[in-house]
């Protein structure tokens, strides 16, 4: 295979939606990074596209207070060089004008620069609904035919796997599949871009990390709040839609797949779409489903107390899933994904725990575990049994620790959206969404988002705002072979020895 086109030099780079929230919380900050951290030439040429009109000033003041200046007030400069970058066109998305004069601005700009080969980058910051009508518009008007175009689209890439496929049909006669980039922010996560190392490139893990030494895998997703005001866009989506057949399944795919036989882009994808056809249908009968109430002092609202969802309505704002995978590696082990809002904390992580030790010399020994954090303060440890230090032979469970904070100093860790816009500018599509592993994706989950949205659809269990979720939380998580560890005394990071721990003579 031949190795793409990297854009470096007088790039243009083209954001639809540009006065919108994803653009001015996420693209455009995302490209301040890459620009102030020398991965994004200066000679690159950034134009936003959108219906507002908006001068630049105006632009610029939604902008750039979502701008991160790491270098404190010497990042001054590189802010007032960014902006100089950008053009910004008013226009509509469903009409030739706007696109006419953003190619005559394109095309006098890289005539200026005497550009022979044009590299164009498309960012739809856009809702679904227009994507059809500005790729068609991009393809008539911007396509650049003697040079490379791409495409960085958004989730979500359908609503279900009809809609999903009814948009790649409609994409595939604009766009070869190797100019489009589905962008999922969380494989730009330094942690999940970290998996495929942690697995492949340490034996002790790699050689543990089967159906022989494994208990269970989980992934957890939880937030501390809740739709605050945009419930009549959740409740059309619901917690599944939103995270798990997308960001979660994504992680899920790379901590179960085999070893790629190189790290390009398309080996990598190739073992993730393997694992995914041998993840069996989803039970409808073994998931638990939750919608948050009221907070048990009564100060946050419940879910259905937003003026814009329906007081009868079923939306799932919590979901644990149980998926069983029909390999070699995995048969039998149960990878549990669970997530939900208005949780008592942010957090994302992994978990893999291993089965316990065998009977005989320690008695409810805990079992050792993998953990993950994803986030908030990245790190990875691995849960063990040590002897408490002296003339105790009592067992403690410790670390083995890399938070990475405290490890890593003075390290730039971009930010996903910096980490995936990067990979489209050199064309390497590793983190991005292949047509076919989107495809089976959205088979595995649509029968249930179906059940769920039926007449015959079950009621979430209401927990209360800021608890750790549904009643039958711990029982889920049992019946899927995850002991609970909270009562376990773990000491981290600092053991201290407590007075009352030994007698002394």
């Amino acid at each position: 295979m031949s190795e793409p086109v990297k854009f470096v030099k007088n790039t243009v780079i083209v954001v639809f939606g540009a006065s919108g929230d994803l653009a001015k919380k996420k693209t455009f900050p995302a490209l301040f990074g890459l620009f102030r951290e020398g991965y994004l030439d200066p000679s690159t040429k950034i134009f936003g596209y959108a219906r507002s009109k908006l001068n630049l000033q105006e632009l610029r003041e939604r902008i750039e207070p979502y701008l991160k200046k790491t270098h404190g007030e010497a990042d001054n400069v590189k802010v007032e060089e960014f902006f100089k970058m950008i053009t910004y066109v008013s226009g509509a998305y469903d009409t030739s004008e706007g696109y006419q004069k953003m190619s005559k601005l394109i095309e006098e700009f890289e005539s200026s620069k005497e550009v022979q080969e044009p590299h164009r980058l498309f960012y739809f910051a856009l809702p679904p609904s227009v994507f059809l009508t500005v790729a068609t518009h991009i393809k008539t008007t911007l396509y650049a035919a003697s040079g490379v175009t791409r495409l960085i689209v958004e989730k979500p890439f359908g609503h279900d796997l009809e809609s999903a496929r009814a948009l790649q049909r409609d994409l595939a006669p604009l766009f070869k599949e190797e100019e489009i980039f589905r962008i999922d922010h969380y494989l730009g996560k330094e942690l999940v871009k970290n998996i495929l190392l942690l697995r492949f490139g340490n034996t002790c893990l790699n050689a543990s990390w089967n159906k022989e030494n494994i208990q269970s895998v989980q992934i957890s997703f939880k937030e501390p709040f809740g739709t605050e005001g945009r419930g009549g866009y959740f409740d059309n989506i619901g917690i599944i839609r939103d995270v798990m057949q997308n960001h979660l399944l994504q992680v899920l795919t790379l901590l179960t797949m085999e070893r790629p036989v190189s790290f390009d882009p398309e080996s990598i994808r190739d073992e993730k779409v393997k694992v995914l056809k041998a993840f069996a249908p989803i039970d409808n009968e073994d998931v638990l489903l939750g919608q948050y109430g009221k907070s048990e002092d009564g100060t946050k609202p419940a879910y259905r107390d937003d003026e814009t969802v329906s007081k009868d309505s079923k939306c799932v704002t919590f979901a644990a899933l149980a998926f069983k995978i029909q390999n070699e590696r995995w048969d039998g082990v149960p990878m549990i994904m669970r997530a939900g809002k208005a949780l008592n904390e942010g957090k994302v992580e992994i978990r893999l725990q291993y089965k316990a030790v065998a009977s005989g010399v320690f008695k409810n020994i805990p079992n050792n575990e993998l953990v993950i954090r994803v986030q908030p303060n990245a790190a990875v440890y691995l849960k063990f049994n040590a002897k408490t230090p002296g003339l105790s032979n009592a067992t403690q469970v410790t670390d083995l620790d890399l938070t990475y904070s405290s490890r890593y100093k003075d390290f730039w860790i971009p930010e996903a959206y910096e980490v995936l816009i990067r990979d489209a500018l050199l064309g390497d599509h590793s983190n991005f969404v292949r047509d076919d592993e989107l495809e089976i994706s959205w088979s595995l989950f649509t029968p249930l988002l179906q059940y769920l949205e039926s007449p015959d659809a079950p009621t979430p269990e209401i927990y209360p705002y800021g608890s750790r979720g549904p009643h039958g939380l711990k029982d889920y998580l049992a019946k899927h072979n995850y002991q609970l560890q909270d009562k376990v005394s773990y000491k981290w990071p600092v053991t201290q020895p407590e007075d009352s721990e030994q007698p002394k003579l």
